[in-house]
Parts: C-alpha cells; structure tokens; sequence
C-alpha cells in the first residue's frame, strides 16, 4: 500500500486520494465501490463491457480498480465475497466513481462515506450510483436539481424521502456529473452509451454483440418488463386491469374501478381473471398485494405496520392474518429469512 500512499498524498481532501486523473492521460480510470450486498450482475453489466472495450479496439481505454469501505471482502447479495484493491483512504485518482448498492443501503450511510462522496464531487470527478446507490448520493446532497433513477423497488421510499429531487422511471439518466442507473442488466446500457459517447457507436455496437446483447437500450427507456410478459398475459383488457392494480396498492381500488378502467363490466373481468389465473380479480388483487408486502419485509427497514399501511390493510392483525393464509408463513418471521 506504499505506493498507493504516496499517489494520493499528491493531492487530498478531507484525507482522500481524490485528485483527478490528470486530462492528458488516454485511459480512463474508474472507481467501483462496493457496498455490501451489492449485486454481481450489476458489477459485472459494468466492468465487463470495459474489458470488452480494451480487447475489441486493441487500445487500454479503461482501467478499472474495487474499492471497499475497510480491506476486508465485501459480500455480495449472492453471499460471494469479493477481495477488493483499496479503502476509501487509500484510493488513487479516478476520472470517474461508480457506487455499487443493493438491498439494505440505508445501513450504509455513514458520516464518512457521505463525507468521502462529497469530496469526490468538490474534485468535479463524475459520481455514478446503481441500484439504491443513488439513494446515498440524495443523502450526501449531491442530486439536488438533477434527474436521476433508482431501482423500481426502491423508486417510492426514494420519492417519499427526496421529494424535491426529479427522479424517473428510466434504465439511467447522465445529467452532467450525476449519472444514475437502476441496476442489473440496465448498467450494460450504461456503459454501452458511455463507450459510444467516448469512442463512436461502431465499437459499442461490436460490445453488444460479443455479449448476445441485441438491441443497446436507451437510458429512457422502462425498468419494468411490460404486463403482458410478466404475467404471460396477451389480453390488453387483461393487462390493463393489473397494471391499475400494480398502481394501487395503498389504497386498493374496487372491482367495479378496475373494470371501468380496464373497459369491461365486473361480470367479463371476473370471467378474464379466472380463465387466465383461476382466481377472482379480488383474490388476484390480494395476492398482488400480499407478495409487494414480502418483499418489502425482506429488503426495506420499514416496520410491519409501515409495510401492511402501504400495502392497503386496515391493521397489522388483518395484514398478519391475509399473509398467513396465503404463504403459511408470518410477516416477522419472513423478515428474518
């Protein structure tokens, strides 16, 4: 770690190596953070097309170096470890920062892993967050006045905490020195629009296609896979229903509102639920419900009460007695899986 000592002490702040990569240099170094729990196919999504990007044009255009918060490895949300180069203290310059989070980012957020994030922004060094990582960049102040995205499981707490910051339902969104993606395959896109920015589209193109990767999607684009694919539906009136349900999952809406928004009498749409699902649209509803709650007990911090409250149950009895009848199961002990 000598060497690394040294190369940063050219230039700190707040005891971080931080000064950015001098212009002249023609590769470009990234910083990947990685926040434990975070997910390897977004890491990979990342990192992978920036090796692809040296091989294909025969040219060291990336460098790439894993930082952790301390020299232990951080686990991954599969449970694989990973060894990373440098602590926050010890990082050399990078052109750009990538933070990398998943499940349980609010455990995260630390004084001075806030403070470290703000050093890197003073440098003018530009900041990326994947996932629910954005959710610590809205923490340490850096997303004011910028478009961003966040996860599409974490999209409503992020709203409900930052309310004044814009953020999309979008795959990314680059605003200046703010880019943010919701994770997973999406950070493929990224970088894939990153390359092409830097260094033509031919060669994102030839990236895409080494990695059976079809069609480079634009940061605009939905998170969501549509309707129909996700409940292997093909009628629209059908999908329709479940989206408006999907929307309404506080205040739970009535058979007859989701008949007239999906444009059918309360008799056709119970006669569409129970072909495609052998359910009633109250019985689909409730599942619908019953199975966000579940995720959210795995993956957010918020209290059975807050969780049954968002999921449109009257009370915690009600939502402990609907969740044991469906998964067998009780809300306590599903948090603790």
């Amino acid at each position: 770690m000598d060497a690394t000592q040294s190369e940063s002490s050219r230039g700190t702040e707040a005891g971080f190596g931080l000064e950015k990569t001098p212009p002249t240099r023609s590769t470009e170094r990234i910083g990947i953070l990685l926040l434990g729990g975070f997910s390897l196919m977004a890491l990979s999504a990342m990192s992978e097309p920036l090796r692809a990007a040296n091989l294909i044009s025969g040219k060291p255009h990336y460098e790439w170096n894993l930082l952790g918060l301390d020299d232990t490895p951080v686990p991954s949300s599969s449970g694989f470890p990973l060894v990373t180069e440098y602590t926050l203290e010890g990082a050399p310059p990078f052109d750009m920062v990538t933070v990398l989070a998943s499940i349980g980012v609010r455990d995260h957020v630390t004084q001075r892993l806030l403070r470290w994030l703000r050093a890197v922004a003073r440098q003018g060094i530009p900041l990326c967050g994947v996932s629910t990582a954005p959710y610590l960049l809205a923490r340490a102040g850096l997303l004011e006045k910028q478009r961003c995205t966040v996860h599409w499981e974490f999209l409503r707490d992020f709203q409900e905490e930052f309310r004044t910051i814009p953020v999309e339902r979008a795959l990314y969104v680059m605003d200046g020195n703010r880019l943010t993606c919701a994770g997973g395959t999406a950070a493929m896109d990224l970088m894939l629009a990153l390359i092409a920015q830097r260094h033509g589209p031919a060669l994102a193109a030839a990236i895409a296609e080494n990695f059976l990767h079809p069609r480079i999607r634009g940061g605009d684009e939905s998170q969501r896979m549509q309707v129909q694919w996700r409940y292997g539906v093909s009628d629209a009136r059908l999908a329709k229903a479940i989206g408006f349900m999907e929307q309404n999952m506080q205040i739970p809406q009535s058979p007859c509102a989701i008949a007239d928004m999906a444009g059918v009498s309360s008799r056709q749409l119970e006669r569409l639920f129970q072909k495609a699902f052998q359910a009633s649209p109250a019985r689909f509803y409730l599942e619908l419900r019953l199975k966000h709650a579940r995720t959210l007990l795995r993956q957010s911090s918020e209290s059975i009460q807050q969780i049954a409250d968002r999921c449109g149950f009257s009370s915690v009895s009600h939502f402990s007695r609907a969740y044991r009848a469906v998964f067998a199961d009780t809300p306590a002990r599903s948090r603790t899986l």
